[in-house]
């Protein structure tokens, strides 16, 4: 099977397979107290540790949840705002974050403002330089989106932030372990992650980085704040923490991480776009100057289901994505879905030009598609896909 879907879920390295295995045989046979007890170092130290390394933040500095999304509500949900603040998020907000930022705009009656795209499809920085005052008190920035492969120029929008008092939110979820990150450049307060994308470790784990000036306008919150291990977060609901076993097996991957040579996949970035684009019918979807391990595609005239599925028939596996992960952007063509590649550490240029021919092969097969009589056409075939 070629791999193609690093940025929904990344092959778990052998290390970490077997620090996940191990701690569940521990848990079952003797219970989740001793396992805390054998893992405790790595769960409540060493893993904190490792995070600081990776995002060149202080140590301390760290949070564990469930999941990037889940610490960004936890963070963002308990701030305390007025009716003449003003929050920007971009068109690439994930539909996770706006939900959060919809309901802080609902509870404190401040305003929710989208920063506009340039026509080459970047974030429009000298709007954003322009608009800038102190009644901004929080600005939300994808990396990477989620539906998109552009990288979003973060350190640049710190630097135009950095002179005024708005708090700055960073989602790097499909950028961590492609795209080095490093939160003193960027100059933000808060910046989530997930741990099973291209740093390939379990599901469930997601993390954040929260700078000083952050918990100290949550622990002003009251009483919304409550201690959470080495420090303080808000929320309505407590979050519940991550599994201990996953903990420890995301600990093992990023060790895997940091002994892995850097980004040795981006000379495959411009191959895997040519392959798609030499496709008959498919549209690349790449907004933006620069891009990231994720490409994004579509045939206007092909559901993108029947696509990826026809691709697995194929041994090879994307991700189908749909217009409701990021909500404010325009969707491609008339059509709601589109299909997402990306490559890792592991993708081979064999793969890329495997991935080429079964693509040109899903396309003439989708084409030649006829329903059965008693089915409403490709929809309802891929229902549910």
């Amino acid at each position: 099977m070629i791999h193609l879907n690093s940025a929904g879920q990344g092959r778990m390295p052998e290390a970490a397979r077997t620090v996940l295995t191990e701690c569940v045989r521990l848990e079952d046979r003797y219970g989740a107290h001793e396992l805390e007890e054998h893992v405790g170092d790595v769960v409540h130290g060493e893993i904190h540790q490792r995070l600081a390394r990776l995002l060149h933040a202080p140590d301390g500095h760290t949070e564990l949840f469930t999941s990037g999304a889940a610490a960004f509500d936890a963070l963002v949900s308990g701030l305390s705002l007025g009716r003449g603040d003003r929050i920007w998020t971009t068109p690439y907000e994930s539909a996770a974050h706006l939900t959060t930022l919809r309901a802080l705009r609902d509870r404190t009656r401040c305003r929710l403002e989208v920063v506009p795209l340039r026509s080459d499809g970047d974030l429009d920085v000298a709007w954003m330089a322009a608009h800038i005052d102190d009644d901004v008190a929080l600005v939300s920035v994808a990396h990477v989106p989620a539906t998109r492969g552009l990288v979003n120029p973060v350190e640049e929008i710190g630097r135009v932030l950095a002179p005024y008092r708005c708090l700055y939110a960073v989602d790097a979820a499909y950028s961590l372990g492609q795209l080095p990150v490093d939160t003193a450049r960027i100059g933000c307060h808060l910046l989530t992650g997930d741990g099973w994308r291209f740093l390939r470790g379990p599901r469930r784990v997601g993390f954040a980085h929260v700078a000083p000036r952050l918990r100290a306008e949550l622990s002003r919150a009251e009483p919304r704040v409550e201690e959470s291990g080495t420090g303080v977060f808000a929320h309505a609901v407590p979050e519940p923490v991550p599994a201990t076993a996953a903990v420890a097996a995301l600990h093992a991957a990023l060790a895997e991480h940091a002994a892995a040579p850097s980004a040795p996949h981006e000379e495959l970035i411009p191959a895997l776009r040519a392959a798609v684009e030499t496709v008959p019918g498919i549209e690349t979807l790449t907004p933006g100057s620069r891009q990231s391990a994720i490409l994004a595609f579509h045939h206007p005239g092909l559901p993108a289901a029947l696509i990826r599925r026809s691709l697995a028939e194929r041994g090879v596996s994307v991700w189908k994505t749909v217009a409701d992960e990021t909500p404010l952007l325009p969707r491609p063509g008339a059509g709601a879905t589109a299909l997402r590649a990306s490559v890792d550490h592991g993708t081979t240029r064999q793969d890329i030009d495997r991935f080429a021919a079964a693509l040109a092969e899903a396309v003439t097969d989708a084409r030649a598609y006829r329903p059965a009589p008693w089915t409403r056409g490709p929809r309802a075939v891929s229902a549910g896909l």
